[in-house]
């Protein structure tokens, strides 16, 4: 038996040869994970492709998740101070005091980079869905190390249990005074379309079924570019917007617009058309984003779309909480409506846009009143889940969805969810990038129309495009200056499968 004196040889480090294996590249950048994932591989945290997550700070949600939404949450504290002061029930007061002090906790989480817990149960019917998320996908992530677009709706979902868990505060939005403010200081654009739309459209005696499908087209282009531009308004991104700048934004003036199409970077109208054009009096869905001027442009559109007599019901989805600041709430669509048939909102305007506003709103509380406009909300729009999972976590929601001859998805959230917010190429097909909500049986046709403000940016015809805009105009994809309109065909008429 050997022994160990101390005096042992170390063995020498072994070298390999490898001179007939293949040559390593020159540019290890060039070798790309095996992206999109297959289906069974995909998850909330392990997304088709890379998640933008908060500690990443070339992208949009490192300023976010270390900014923005500290701003808002500190601009909501004070929206509540403020209430807190207008009271005088001393139950009241303690039971928002409360309120207030769960907000501050919040910020305390936010700011120190907390773990996130479990959703305290408040009685709301999201619970399950939140929990079992959390529990299965993000135990030990905290907001910067979870996906972006998880880490921001929990923060939104956390901010109302603030107020759910409360006995007076429950329903209380922290952000509906804004929302009522913004849409008020957006005169201008708000009586451009009422004047013009007051009066039901008429094509004018005369034109041959030609020329009336041609009167048609180009006012669906124009409003489908004014829904589209309508996005600009997302108070998350403009809180501290001067009028003269919301009145830029919204411009809705015939040049506006034509200057404004080149900046559409994939754009679908006219495959859009050709399907709205086959509609006779179908279903059209909006899954809405923003309140105030957007969903009035919304509202416009869907006018439209029932006196063309292409649409004979419209469905709106909104969302059951206060999220992400501006996001369409059954209150805020009521306010609207009201606002145009009641409301004395504006300054200086005339009586003749004052009558034309009252009678917009006459006639679209008559199309609620008679069923052809329906309003509704369900728990999953404001869950974490992407739209990937809709399928499974919400299979009520999908089934009404595929009687659908036609879903629009609006603004920039709804974009990310639709996409999983991951970094696809920007050559990437919609359909693809949409995943099941395209190739499932039942897919509805959907449109996304959409400014862009966040990091993923799909569905461009031409990939060299994002390319060039990186090193031309960097922050392009947060500038709300570009826009995508993007259709999928998806497989309506199919029957919807369950496992």
């Amino acid at each position: 038996m050997r022994r160990n004196n101390g005096t042992a040889k170390i063995a020498k480090k072994t070298v390999l040869s490898l001179e007939n294996l293949p040559p390593k590249p020159t540019d290890l950048a060039s070798i790309k994970p095996p992206y999109p994932y297959t289906p069974s591989r995909i998850d909330p945290n392990n997304p088709p492709w890379p998640a933008y997550r908060g500690y990443h700070e070339y992208s949009f949600a490192y300023a976010t998740m270390g900014v923005r939404l500290p701003t808002i949450l500190g601009k909501a504290i004070s929206d509540t101070i403020k209430t807190l002061n207008e009271e005088s029930d001393e139950e009241r007061i303690v039971d928002l005091i409360g309120c207030i002090n769960r907000m501050e906790r919040l910020m305390k989480d936010l700011t120190n980079n907390d773990v996130l817990r479990p959703i305290i149960d408040d009685g709301e019917g999201d619970i399950p869905l939140w929990n079992k998320e959390i529990t299965q996908f993000f135990r030990g992530k905290d907001f910067m190390s979870a996906p972006w677009v998880f880490a921001e709706a929990y923060k939104y979902r956390r901010l109302h249990e603030c107020f759910s868990v409360s006995k007076y505060w429950k329903d209380y939005d922290v952000f509906f005074r804004q929302k009522c403010e913004t849409f008020s200081r957006s005169a201008d654009a708000v009586f451009e379309l009422s004047t013009r739309f007051a009066i039901p459209f008429s094509l004018g005696k005369g034109l041959n079924v030609a020329q009336k499908e041609q009167a048609l087209k180009a006012m669906f282009r124009e409003l489908t570019q004014i829904c589209l531009w309508g996005n600009s308004t997302d108070l998350s991104l403009l809180i501290n917007m001067s009028e003269e700048d919301i009145k830029r934004l919204q411009s809705t003036g015939g040049d506006q617009l034509a200057a404004t199409e080149k900046n559409i970077l994939g754009n679908d109208i006219e495959r859009l058309w050709d399907l709205v054009k086959s509609l006779d009096g179908g279903r059209i869905d909006f899954v809405l984003d923003n309140a105030g001027f957007e969903l009035y442009c919304d509202l416009v559109y869907a006018d439209y779309l029932i006196q063309s007599g292409y649409a004979s019901v419209v469905h709106f989805h909104g969302k059951r909480l206060p999220w992400f600041v501006s996001d369409v709430t059954r209150k805020d669509w009521e306010w609207l409506l009201n606002s145009c048939l009641y409301g004395k909102l504006f300054a200086d305007v005339s009586e003749s846009e004052i009558a034309s506003l009252r009678i917009l709103g006459e006639r679209w509380k008559g199309y609620v009143k008679e069923g052809k406009w329906i309003y509704e909300q369900h728990p999953f729009w404001c869950s974490g889940y992407a739209f990937w999972d809709l399928h499974s976590e919400a299979p009520d929601v999908f089934l009404h969805l595929s009687q659908s001859n036609l879903v629009f998805f609006k603004g920039d959230l709804n974009h990310r969810k639709l996409t999983y917010d991951c970094a696809a190429p920007a050559s990437t097909s919609f359909a693809t990038a949409i995943g099941p909500l395209a190739r499932l049986p039942g897919a509805p046709p959907i449109c996304s129309l959409r400014t862009i403000k966040s990091d993923v940016v799909v569905g461009l015809p031409d990939g060299d495009v994002a390319d060039r805009l990186d090193e031309e105009e960097p922050g392009w994809k947060i500038s709300g200056k570009y826009a995508v309109v993007l259709l999928s065909d998806g497989r309506p008429g199919e029957p919807v499968e369950f496992n």
